[in-house]
């Protein structure tokens, strides 16, 4: 209610970044490779427009695994801001786990420490959030942060689909444009 003095947090989707916004060729580390994937442009434009924040969460092993320089990784980042600038997107944050997976890290989806370190920062709702991603480790870490999980098809979908159905993903999408049409559609029914 305004003027009541209560501050209201921001929904968000937290997206995966390889395989759900841009094409996935494994270690990416060439700026000029980075692809978006069809739709994912307007897709991550619906989200926006309808008022969530956007937010990437990214395991980026190749940094810990000597494939890609942090430099490197952060050039691609620029290109995938400069890419869904183009659609219109502005991305409120990245956030990735730059560690080898033997590491041990706390960082590392499935992990939710990201989604978490995000939702401090950025004073977002997780109860009415949502983690979209092509792997089963997107739903592993959106289940882990109490969000609502989209496992779309692109990428690695289809050879996650029978393990992301076991661990109770909220909706199938074949594209992040479809993931994110159902997520407006599920949360504006949510706020009825």
């Amino acid at each position: 209610m305004e003027g009541d003095g209560r501050h209201v947090k921001r929904s968000a989707v937290f997206v995966d970044r390889d395989g759900t916004i841009n094409s996935d060729p494994g270690y990416l580390s060439d700026p000029d490779a980075f692809e978006l994937l069809p739709h994912a442009g307007e897709g991550m434009r619906l989200l926006q427009e309808n008022g969530f924040a956007l937010v990437v969460i990214s395991n980026q092993s190749g940094v810990g695994r000597g494939l890609i320089t942090i430099p490197q990784l952060l050039k691609i980042h620029e290109r995938m801001k400069s890419k869904l600038g183009e659609e219109g997107v502005k991305l409120d944050e990245i956030y990735y786990c730059p560690h080898h997976p033997d590491e041990g890290c706390s960082c590392r989806k499935p992990s939710p420490r990201l989604v978490m370190d995000a939702a401090g920062s950025l004073d977002l709702d997780l109860g009415s959030s949502y983690f979209v991603g092509d792997m089963v480790t997107d739903v592993q870490t959106g289940k882990g942060a109490g969000l609502k999980t989209v496992l779309v098809l692109t990428g690695s979908g289809r050879r996650s689909l029978g393990d992301a159905r076991r661990l109770g993903v909220d909706h199938v999408a074949e594209d992040l444009l479809e993931a994110a049409r159902w997520v407006v559609a599920d949360h504006g029914s949510e706020a009825l």
